[in-house]
């Protein structure tokens, strides 16, 4: 009856945890990658907010910029109604 107990009271708390967790932060997409080539395919990095960044970081090294496919910018901020007076 005691396992029955603690085993019980642990699935207890780790419903209880799990369902506290926050999701993570959304991965922030950059609008700029920088394509590298190469023998074996070449590299990509996406980590660039500007194209004068991703020009300059691949200048001396080759390759070109191009805008990333998967970048979504961030919607507009929420306008707020002020709260009603009576």
């Amino acid at each position: 009856m005691r396992i029955l107990y603690v085993v019980g009271l642990m699935a207890g708390t780790i419903f209880t945890l799990a369902e506290n967790t926050r999701p993570s932060v959304a991965v922030i997409i950059y609008p700029w990658c920088a394509q590298y080539g190469g023998r074996m395919g070449g590299g990509q990095n996406c980590g660039f907010t500007s194209r004068q960044q991703c020009e300059l970081t691949r200048a001396g090294n080759g390759g070109f910029c191009v805008q990333n496919p998967y970048y979504q910018p961030y919607p507009p901020p929420q306008t707020y109604a002020p709260p009603i007076r009576r």
